[in-house]
């Protein structure tokens, strides 16, 4: 009969269902839960992760952009271990999306300052600023703004879907500083993080399928997006043009999207990575009409793999389809400006002791790729040892329906305690 080890302390659970409640009752409403980036939403998360961080007894403090960075002290405090993820959300979107995974650092914290237990390293627990792309058209804007990555270009991007305020502006109404992320310093040091931990809900259901409370991360897919394509026709009237004689710009972007459909397919079943997706799609409000052919359509394109040779190879053929139909149709394409991020090979060895602590503890896991955009991608990319703990997650994301069950959360934090108290020893 296997025996597994009993954890020394236990992560403040309570404390974690009052804060998923509260920030449900403070940031949701009838149509989910709304944390803009640097917006009302995420100023109130952050205020009551650290307002509960200071209760707790860490150590609260903000770099330029706003990233909030809550310390327990550890033994060894020239080195840190830090766990984390965002708070923002999506418009409309769910209550556990990047909140878990500083909900679950803090909770450990609380726990091992309750049992008076001090970590072998300072403990830090980061919630990162605006991390969706929903609202700016930029990736992991507070990750690379701690490490001095962030664009002077993309301070200058305007907020979507809302105010049209200018990012640099967002920030220094936080309390911010642009000016002093235009000068590229950055806050964190990579050379002094232990590790970096993002643990997440997973944003698909395949440990729902399976039956597992936890996955561990071995990689992260890369992005492709036109998040501006547009397809060019000719307005006309629905009833005396020839099909023949029509430029449908409907048509065209249908027939595209059923192309890529038809692409992924032949990649996956040629043992490849991707996934592709439509998620805009819409006439000019202004012009189209029930009785007109629509000459002009906006759409959004991305493709999604862990290979960036997959990628590129997908884009290809896709513009290359896109040129067929439009010389059938007689229409024109234009995909606009195009945005990126490389695919992320997560550190093997964080991997293994993610998966050694969830053994020890007789957890259930598997390891699996993930197939969202995180922070964690950033922290990797700076030579820091980086692992992901995914949190069984039932109805997707990026919806209202999220539901992660309080008991998973539960395995979750105790797989993380494991490791906090003792981590690889990579540096």
């Amino acid at each position: 009969m296997s025996t597994f080890a009993e954890p020394p302390f236990k992560p403040d659970i309570r404390l974690a269902s009052r804060l998923f409640a509260e920030l449900e009752l403070r940031t949701g409403g009838g149509d989910g839960i709304t944390r803009a980036s640097y917006g009302r939403g995420e100023a109130v998360a952050h205020a009551i992760v650290s307002r509960e961080a200071r209760r707790i007894g860490m150590s609260v403090a903000a770099d330029a952009a706003m990233n909030l960075f809550m310390t327990l002290p550890g033994s060894r405090q020239q080195t840190q271990v830090i766990v984390g993820s965002h708070l923002d959300s999506v418009p409309a979107g769910g209550n556990y999306d990047g909140a878990a995974g500083v909900i679950v650092g803090l909770s450990v914290a609380a726990g091992m300052r309750a049992a008076n237990i001090r970590p072998p390293h300072d403990l830090t627990v980061m919630a990162i600023r605006a991390e969706e792309s929903a609202w700016f058209n930029a990736s992991y804007i507070g990750s690379r703004a701690a490490f001095g990555c962030l664009k002077s270009a993309e301070l200058d991007a305007v907020r979507r879907s809302d105010n049209g305020l200018a990012l640099g502006a967002a920030i220094d109404r936080a309390g911010g500083s642009s000016a002093d992320l235009r000068t590229g310093k950055a806050y964190l040091d990579p050379t002094r993080i232990e590790l970096f931990v993002e643990p997440h809900i997973e944003q698909g259901e395949t440990l729902v399928h399976e039956e597992v409370p936890i996955g561990v991360a071995t990689g992260i897919r890369g992005s492709l997006r036109f998040r501006e394509a547009r397809c060019l026709g000719a307005y006309a009237h629905s009833g005396t043009t020839r099909r023949q004689d029509r430029q449908d710009a409907v048509l065209a972007v249908a027939r595209l999207t059923v192309e890529l459909e038809r692409l992924c397919q032949c990649i996956e079943n040629a043992g490849g990575d991707i996934t592709g997706t439509v998620g805009q799609f819409s006439t000019d409000p202004d012009v189209a009409a029930m009785s007109k052919v629509a000459g002009r359509v906006g759409f959004s394109v991305e493709l999604r793999s862990l290979s960036s040779a997959t990628l590129s190879n997908a884009c290809a053929q896709l513009t290359a389809a896109a040129d067929g139909i439009a010389g059938e149709l007689r229409v024109r394409f234009d995909f606009g400006p195009r945005s990126s991020t490389a695919p992320t090979s997560l550190d093997t060895a964080v991997a293994d002791a993610l998966g050694h602590s969830a053994r020890r503890l007789g957890i259930a896991y598997r390891t699996m790729p993930c197939g969202a955009g995180h922070d964690a991608s950033v922290f990797q990319s700076q030579n820091v040892p980086t692992g992901m703990i995914l949190i069984r997650n039932r109805h997707g994301s990026h919806n209202p329906a999220e539901h992660m069950d309080m008991v998973d959360f539960e395995q979750a934090a105790l797989a993380l305690a494991g490791l906090c108290l003792q981590p690889p020893g990579l540096r």
